[in-house]
């Protein structure tokens, strides 16, 4: 006679904080948690859209350490301080996250998190209205 088999439990996503050791591995984007309202990709032009793919696509050529030493108005990032975010943040993500912005078209942000190799994209910034730009 068999016993019953228990169900796995669903463990809630999590954002865990930069593990060092993927440092030298090379970027992976995701636009899947993207901002389908205020910030998202339709409301680009066509040439936004251009440099948004242009830079993620010579991001992706470095690895993330290349990155970490870049100028943040380069092809390098900057911190953005949580309580600066002026939409609402997505409910998966946890209060240990750290988001990070790239520049992508006349220093438009794109903003977003890391988890491990991956870059979570959730807001396309066209108009600096999202956080403070000190």
């Amino acid at each position: 006679m068999m016993g019953k088999l228990k169900r796995p439990k669903q463990n809630k996503l999590s954002c865990p904080k930069v593990d060092h050791s993927t440092q030298q591995e090379y970027p992976i984007f995701c636009l899947k948690y993207l901002d389908r309202n205020s910030y998202s990709l339709s409301a680009c032009t066509k040439t936004e859209k251009a440099a948004l793919a242009d830079t993620l696509d010579r991001l992706s050529q470095l690895t993330w350490a290349e990155i970490s030493k870049s100028h943040r108005h380069g092809l390098g990032y900057e911190k953005i301080a949580k309580n600066s975010i002026r939409a609402t943040i997505p409910a998966h993500i946890q209060d240990d996250v750290t988001f990070i912005a790239f520049r992508f078209y006349s220093k438009a942000p794109i903003v977003g998190y890391r988890e491990g190799t991956i870059f979570h994209l959730l807001w396309i910034i066209r108009t600096f209205t999202l956080y403070h730009h000190g």
